[in-house]
């Protein structure tokens, strides 16, 4: 019996292993449909914002309440699934308590530590589902989250619940046959939570103890393999994706735009016309209009976005009803990019479907809204730019395709005739000293 438990363990991880592993790398083939972009540099600030960041989660601290209850269930995801690592183990040796004798003394202190933060992590969860269908803030009923977006996150919530219930359930259990003597639980005496309720199941048989054992023991791994497989699909993807996008964040100051060298060459043939190159050139491209023309990074930050909504809570023009949202920005770039991985891998090659992420996902509305004020990056706690891919997208729309607002075509007609934004001929533009005798 204990070999076709072995062996049903072994084919679960080994299908939920390539399962996640597949669907990982269709994410990286996605991300690379970007352009390149070298952010190689200074790879000491690169880890300072790494750990500062997506370890310790800097930029949440600025609410420290939410920040703490926040840090609970990641530091739960993170510290419990150490434990996993025995379940596994016992789960391809057969074995029960693997770590019990090699660890001695140490093993009930951090069954402790982890009964006590699994406890913790279904009250904080317990809270965020309150925040979310109860007080509803206002940042978690926008319509940016209508549909799967708001199911996604109370469903991720749900699940938290269910496996650190189970966690403390299975101990429970455990501890209840220790009491009757049962084959193989050896005595790790009463842990701080599952000790109190062991005394629960003492009027259970030992047959049905470890039926209700074993069912907390397989849950609780199937439970750990499904959320595994879950998270390609879910915006809880940034738990895995925080990490690297923290570490190539911008290190530019803020505010700092990255200069076109195509519009710089073109002024400086305008202006120095000898300096232009010979024959005929390259037709070049300004700006982007769907998600190949984007650089990889900022295809990993929609990939990393967490949809908290915390830019648009702080974006001047969403706080006054435009239409505007940086996290609407996130997740379309997210849904289009997800639509033509799917195009290419169907085809071989990208088939133009007829849409664009500029027009078809987001609007030239959007895009007008915003004022470029930084304040959506600024709030981002895994250092996300939205503003980089209006940016991209705006360049398109005015340089590719002539559609400004005409307040700009005036100013634009201006600078291409006369060099300056003023109607006035170059050769008057000195008259005004004229004036000054």
């Amino acid at each position: 019996m204990n070999y076709i438990s072995q062996a049903a363990f072994v084919l679960l991880a080994g299908f939920a292993i390539w399962l996640f592993i597949k669907n990982a790398n269709q994410i990286k083939k996605n991300i690379l449909l970007g352009k390149d972009k070298d952010l190689s540099d200074n790879p000491g600030l690169r880890w300072k914002n790494l750990f500062l960041l997506a370890f310790g989660q800097k930029k949440m601290f600025r609410n420290p309440l939410v920040a703490v209850l926040h840090f609970i269930i990641y530091a739960g995801f993170i510290i419990i699934n150490v434990e996993v690592l025995e379940i596994v183990l016992d789960g391809l040796l057969g074995t029960h308590r693997l770590f019990l004798v090699p660890l001695g003394a140490i093993y009930p202190f951090l069954i402790n530590f982890f009964e006590v933060l699994a406890a913790t992590v279904i009250v904080v969860c317990v809270i965020f589902l309150a925040r979310r269908n109860i007080i509803k803030l206002r940042r978690f009923i926008s319509k940016d989250l209508n549909g799967w977006p708001r199911s996604d996150a109370n469903y991720i919530l749900i699940t938290e619940i269910i496996l650190m219930s189970l966690f403390i359930l299975m101990n429970a259990t455990d501890r209840a046959l220790q009491v009757q003597g049962a084959a193989h639980y050896n005595i790790t005496g009463d842990f701080i939570i599952s000790g109190y309720i062991a005394p629960l199941f003492n009027n259970m048989t030992v047959e049905s103890l470890v039926l209700l054992e074993r069912s907390c023991w397989w849950l609780h791994i199937i439970g750990i393999f499904a959320f595994l497989n879950y998270l390609p699909y879910s915006k809880h993807l940034h738990i895995l994706l925080a990490f690297p996008n923290a570490y190539y964040a911008s290190l530019d100051d803020m505010g700092k735009m990255e200069n076109m060298e195509q519009v710089q060459n073109e002024v400086k043939y305008m202006m120095q016309p000898e300096l232009a190159p010979a024959g005929d050139a390259q037709p070049m491209k300004f700006g982007a209009k769907d998600v190949m023309d984007l650089s990889w990074k900022n295809l990993l930050d929609a990939y990393s976005c967490t949809e908290c909504g915390r830019c648009s809570e702080a974006c001047p023009a969403n706080i006054t009803g435009k239409l505007l949202s940086p996290r609407k920005i996130m997740m379309d770039t997210r849904d289009r990019l997800e639509v033509v991985g799917k195009n290419i891998k169907a085809n071989g090659e990208f088939k133009p479907d007829g849409k664009t992420l500029l027009n078809d996902y987001i609007t030239i509305e959007e895009l007008r809204a915003c004022t470029t004020c930084n304040a959506c990056v600024q709030e981002c706690p895994v250092s996300i730019s939205p503003l980089d891919i209006i940016m991209e997208l705006r360049r398109s729309l005015i340089m590719e395709d002539s559609n400004a607002p005409q307040e700009w075509n005036a100013m634009f007609n201006s600078i291409e005739n006369n060099f300056a934004p003023w109607k006035l001929s170059p050769d008057d533009r000195d008259a005004w000293v004229k004036e000054m005798n």
